[in-house]
């Protein structure tokens, strides 16, 4: 496996026609201009430059753009259509070098910046806020990477090497607010995210505890029982011996399974596997190989170590022998016992023994290509450890570490979430639920696992504690419902996260994005940090706050871009965009606001089962009212991945978007479906799948928010049957689990029956539009549900129910009222919400604080909104 272990693409030379650099041999700058908004600047004091792959950056050579040079004896200018370079020749400094784009000016200062922030190494101990690396995006015109200092890999034999000193190494990102460009460049020369294996995007279960075979085994039946789909069994660090003769040292790093918890470790995995879950170990390294280890002897033997003395293997990720001795002996015998991938815990620092380089670093990077011997059983290459820097996306899963379990800490992770993509890291796994330390909360848990549900990996975590777990049915019955249900959804999102996974492989765009990346010249895009996208059509506002206690729901400010919205948990709400609302939830709902014209692809099958395979059932929520498409990506079928690997087949992904082309199938080996509907002609097409084996499969459509009992769905060419076809609507509830609550359901029969080779098409009905909202029901819902004094709502209600004054007064009069603040925004968050509503407020609402002050719209500012950044 060692040479497999130090292979991976690369092109790290960049074309010399893109290069600008002195006489050969005496200068001591040189620039390459990448692309017309993308430049790398080098200076040395050796006269030499860097053409090794860093860790950064792993490809250099792009098309040649268009760019001007003009130089006298004592100064350079480069110049493209983005961007104006200008160099005074000497060693770089803040007055010889600047670049200016558009109105903005950057001049040189070792650092990086890009002040829309990044992510950061760990949340260790956070209770909130962390300070955060900058990513290639900025509010200014340009964002910079440092890469002085990052580590090397050596282009022929893959092991890391070491930079040369007094050589200067960085890139200008000249992208004036076209963040998406900015983040696929940045792909272009660090490479792209990898393609995640399917089970990796459905629940997660972890917990530090002294578990039993029995005990863990028993707790997976238990979740089977109460209908809570898994796919990854996470084991913490019991697994292994800890209570050790402290002649060894401590218990932290450990490879001998602990025999009194796990006697029989290879039946204990199997069983897990059969159970159809996939198996990580938590390994903290630092420590190495001790003596009373099982594997000590087999280590010794590789790397020739004198075992009279019981002297420890010292862990050096920096000797190439002790790393192949630490993957091919050592790990090697854990994973034919059944550990599929690791969970890297590593928490002692960023030193070696070689200055630069980052154990950190190391272990991913060889973790990472060394899993590639186990793709038999996890499909693709993973692992699953903390952010080690600029290009650390490679390496998948993100560990962001041990949060502390506070409404800070949940208030901030949505943020750290989204700001990490604009550093290209797309798939971090948190702490869900918290850590440790803080309180036990029902309404806290419940937040946080929604918050998970909608985050790119859920895994439930929790510390070594008798209080600390996060089993759904320990908590009271509301919670345990609430937890549930978002778990189920959770896995029923697989297959619209699965095409997500490809699009943000092979189209560099993460599931998560801030909401400035598709709106960069909105100033409220960026106001509203804890929001963000969740694929294209898909608005997720957390509630990251307490309930109110008059009117026990929580809140969350959000900024609506253009547009109509609808809830898909609380679908009774349609919102017209342009502007900030107030959104209010009660604990079993969670803002995820779906645009008009969106399709969003379920897992349909009636009783999910652990794993995660293709579903033979597909639900399709639909949201109507624009034209929508979706395409259904599934995994190459087995005798396409076959092909793939033995050919020279090229992708039909973007030429310049590198990747790791030994590992990923061709794009064009995807099986893919592709779904539309047509607003005017009222018409849902379904197919034809490509490069799939035409297996039957049902189909289910619920129209979210259309409750119209009049549709009546037709399937052209065939005879529709009520054993086929089935119509159902309610005007209650959400989109859940199960029914067709909150929207109107057509379940349809096995439709490969009917036409397997060109799709089929269902005809819903011309111009469906969503519900338009009962004020005064939603309203009354509202404060019925207050916990108030009742006389004091009657005013309140009449505010809303008299319709004899002008809307303007009316509003007035609410705002003066003497009840609860958090009151007044969830009447007015219904009465806002749409503009079609019979005697709606939009364009009249006024939203109040905690204290009854009035918050004028556009209150909170750009700057003012970002003013706790910390950047480093």
């Amino acid at each position: 496996m060692a040479s497999s272990r130090y292979s991976f693409p690369s092109k790290p030379k960049a074309n010399p026609k893109a290069v600008v650099a002195g006489s050969k041999g005496c200068s001591h700058y040189r620039f390459t201009v990448l692309t017309d908004r993308l430049i790398r600047y080098e200076w040395s004091e050796d006269g030499g430059f860097e053409d090794r792959p860093s860790s950064l950056a792993m490809f250099r050579c792009f098309d040649v753009p268009r760019y001007r040079v003009d130089e006298t004896k004592n100064s350079i200018e480069i110049s493209t259509e983005y961007f104006h370079l200008t160099y005074d020749k000497k060693k770089f400094s803040s007055k010889g070098l600047s670049v200016k784009v558009g109105d903005d000016v950057w001049r040189y200062n070792g650092e990086s910046y890009g002040d829309l922030g990044g992510t950061a190494r760990t949340l260790d101990g956070a209770w909130g806020r962390v300070d955060l690396e900058p990513g290639v995006l900025s509010r200014k015109a340009y964002a910079v990477l440092e890469d002085t200092k990052s580590m090397l890999f050596d282009h022929h034999d893959g092991w890391f090497g070491t930079r040369h000193p007094g050589r200067i190494d960085g890139y200008v990102f000249a992208y004036n607010g076209d963040h998406k460009a900015a983040i696929k460049d940045f792909y272009r020369l660090s490479g792209k995210q990898p393609v995640l294996p399917r089970w990796t995007l459905g629940n997660w279960w972890s917990r530090y505890h002294e578990y039993t075979t029995c005990e863990y085994l028993n707790l997976m039946d238990h979740f089977k029982s109460e209908g809570i789909p898994l796919t990854t069994a996470v084991i913490d660090m019991d697994w292994h011996k800890v209570a050790i003769d402290p002649k060894y040292g401590s218990g932290w790093t450990g490879y001998s399974w602990n025999r009194a918890l796990f006697p029989d470790p290879e039946g204990f995995m199997k069983q897990l596997r059969k159970r159809g879950l996939k198996v990580t170990l938590n390994d903290h390294p630092a420590d190495g190989i001790r003596a009373y280890e099982d594997l000590y002897e087999a280590v010794a033997k590789a790397l020739h170590h004198d075992t009279s003395k019981e002297a420890p293997i010292e862990f050096d990720c920096t000797d190439r022998k002790f790393l192949d001795a630490y993957f091919d002996v050592l790990k090697a015998n854990l994973e034919k016992q059944g550990v599929d991938f690791w969970w890297i815990d590593w928490q002692q620092g960023n030193k070696t023994k070689i200055p630069g380089i980052d154990p950190m670093w190391v272990l991913n990077h060889y973790h990472y290509l060394t899993s590639k011997r186990n793709v038999k059983t996890i499909e693709r290459p993973l692992t699953f450890s903390r952010y080690a820097g600029a290009g650390s996306h490679r390496y998948p899963i993100g560990f962001s570490g041990d949060t502390q379990i506070t409404w800070a800490g949940l208030e901030f992770q949505p943020e750290f979430t989204a700001t990490a993509s604009n550093i290209g890291y797309g798939w971090w796994s948190h702490d869900i639920g918290g850590h440790w330390a803080g309180v036990r909360s029902n309404q806290l848990t419940v937040r946080w696992v929604q918050l998970g549900v909608f985050s790119p990996i859920m895994r439930l975590h929790s510390t070594k504690s008798l209080w600390n777990s996060k089993e759904p049915w320990n908590f009271e019955n509301e919670a345990h419902k609430i937890m549930k249900h978002f778990l189920i959804f959770r896995h029923r999102l697989i297959p619209f996260l699965y095409t997500m996974n490809i699009r943000a492989s092979y189209e560099s765009e993460p599931l998560i994005q801030p909401l400035y990346w598709n709106h960069p010249t909105a100033k409220e895009a960026y106001t509203v940090p804890t929001q963000y996208y969740f694929g294209p059509n898909l608005l997720v506002a957390p509630i990251t706050s307490p309930n109110n206690n008059t009117t026990l729901t929580g809140s969350v400010r959000a900024w609506l871009p253009p547009g109509r919205y609808i809830d898909l948990f609380h679908p009774h709400l349609v919102y017209d965009g342009g502007r900030y609302m107030r959104l209010h939830r009660e604990l079993s709902q969670l803002p995820v606001l779906a645009k008009e014209g969106t399709i969003l692809p379920l897992d349909g099958t009636p009783r999910l089962s652990n794993g995660a395979p293709r579903p033979a059932e597909i639900t399709i929520l639909l949201v109507v009212g624009k034209d929508a498409q979706f395409e259904l990506v599934e995994e190459p079928e087995k005798d396409h991945h076959r092909h793939h690997h033995h050919s020279q087949n090229q992708t039909d992904t973007d030429p310049n978007l590198n990747s790791d082309s030994d590992v990923d199938p061709a794009l064009h080996t995807f099986v893919r479906t592709p779904i539309t509907w047509s607003q005017a002609d009222g018409v849902l097409r379904i197919g034809p799948e490509w490069n799939g084996t035409g297996r039957w499969r049902q189909w289910h459509v619920k129209l979210v928010g259309h409750t119209n009992t009049d549709v009546q769905a037709q399937v052209p060419g065939f005879r529709v049957t009520r054993d086929v076809l089935d119509i159902a609507s309610s005007s209650e509830g959400g989109v859940g689990t199960g029914g067709g609550v909150g929207c109107t359901t057509i379940a349809l029969g096995n439709v490969h029956r009917w036409e397997p080779e060109g799709g089929f098409e269902i005809a819903l009905g011309r111009d469906l539009q969503l519900d338009v909202v009962d004020v005064k029901k939603r309203a009354y819902e509202v404060l019925h549900r207050c916990e108030m004094g009742y006389e004091a709502k009657d005013p309140v209600w009449d505010v809303i129910a008299n319709q004899k004054d002008a809307v303007e007064e009316r509003v007035e009069r609410l705002v003066k009222l003497g009840v609860d603040p958090g009151v007044k925004n969830a009447l007015m968050e219904v009465w806002a919400a749409d503009g079609r509503a019979e005697g709606s407020a939009k364009g009249h609402e006024v939203w109040v604080d905690a204290k009854g002050v009035v918050e004028e719209a556009d209150v909170v500012e750009m700057e003012q909104a970002l003013k706790d950044y910390v950047f480093v």
